[in-house]
């Protein structure tokens, strides 16, 4: 069950960097690490397919964003091709043991994975948006 458990790990791993990533070139090297080349990304407020196009919807939802980061809230569940995950947007000045501020963003992904463990689709739902 464990090689199970790190390959969606693994590949959430691997989302989070892309979101996470440091500048367009690093960002594009996660991109590629992260999806399948024509995998997508579908939330209620975008649905693209293509490295680039992701890459483009990460830098656009960055830069509403700018001192923020994306990090897992709680764990990964998955089973066949298929992951499950939720998120939150924290400010990364903000100690997280500090407690008491509330991330402006959260939601819940679902992944599905190829055969080589790279996202195919990324079906996103918004559970908390700014006012």
């Amino acid at each position: 069950m464990s090689a199970h458990t790190d390959r969606y790990e693994n590949a959430v791993a691997r989302y989070f960097e892309a979101w996470n990533a440091p500048g367009a070139e690093a960002l594009a090297k996660a991109v590629a690490a992260a999806w399948a080349v024509d995998g997508g990304y579908t939330d209620p407020l975008a649905e693209v397919r293509g490295h680039e196009h992701i890459a483009a919807l990460i830098t656009a939802a960055r830069a509403q964003f700018p001192g923020f980061a994306f990090r897992l809230t709680g764990a990964v569940d998955g089973h066949h091709d298929t992951a499950r995950f939720s998120w939150e947007l924290v400010s990364e000045a903000e100690d997280s043991s500090a407690g008491g501020v509330s991330a402006p963003v959260a939601g819940s992904d679902v992944i599905t994975l190829d055969a080589q463990d790279r996202i195919t689709s990324v079906l996103g739902f918004l559970d908390r948006v700014p006012a």
